[in-house]
């Protein structure tokens, strides 16, 4: 049954939180109670007298569901840097059983949990760990954000190849046209069509370069178990 996905990326900056909030909005159409986590936060900005993570901000915007930050951020942390060293500034370790316990805790109060990392797939969390260690622990399916930018091929077909080396569920990826200058933009998209259709890997959702971006926006093909 689906319960929901993690949404990786082929690099920091690329649109994760953008993608996330799409496949939110998409799969507030077919599920009651639709909510995004942001597991680790790194780097944070002021909000209503303190503190918050922009990306929690935004997921919480696009979901139905409304919970404590302590379930949908447990970790908020104030440095923009990698989390292992923004948990070692804030004299913090991160622990994956916490993390694991707060996503279940959450899941069971949710019809769906959409799931975004930091950084991309091997960022490292602690001394053991890293990203993909998180996703393989909360066992869902993973999304692949791909930012259209110079590099992105190379980016995206190491991190298809990582994730499902890792014997984990590669279910769709995501394309963000993040740069509207790019150079032979629809020739690589078909690029990666074709490469990722080849490992099984359907294309979910193509985003629009936006000004001000908006979910809704998106040309959305959720897979038929997910709704």
């Amino acid at each position: 049954m689906f319960k929901g996905c993690f949404v990786t990326g082929t690099d920091t900056g690329i649109g994760k939180t953008l993608g996330s909030c799409v496949l939110l909005t998409a799969l507030a159409r077919h599920h009651a109670k639709v909510v995004g986590m942001k597991p680790i936060a790194s780097g944070l900005i002021p909000h209503e007298g303190g503190w918050a993570s922009e990306d929690a901000l935004a997921l919480r915007a696009a979901s139905t569901l409304k919970v404590p930050p302590e379930l949908d951020n447990p970790i908020s942390l104030p440095d923009p840097l990698s989390p292992h060293l923004a948990a070692a500034r804030a004299g913090r370790r991160i622990e994956l059983s916490f993390l694991v316990e707060r996503y279940q805790t959450l899941a069971a109060q949710a019809d769906v949990v959409v799931v975004e990392g930091a950084g991309g797939w091997y960022v490292p969390l602690n001394e053991q760990h890293m990203m993909s260690d998180l996703a393989a622990a909360l066992g869902l399916p993973v999304v692949l954000v791909v930012g259209l930018r110079l590099g992105c091929l190379n980016h995206a077909a190491l991190s298809a190849e990582a994730i499902q080396a890792r014997g984990l569920t590669l279910a769709g990826w995501v394309a963000n046209r993040m740069d509207p200058d790019m150079a032979c933009q629809e020739e690589n998209l078909a690029w990666l069509k074709t490469h990722m259709t080849g490992r099984g890997v359907p294309l979910l959702a193509d985003i629009p370069w936006q000004a001000q971006p908006d979910p809704a926006r998106a040309t959305v093909t959720l897979p038929t178990d997910w709704t």
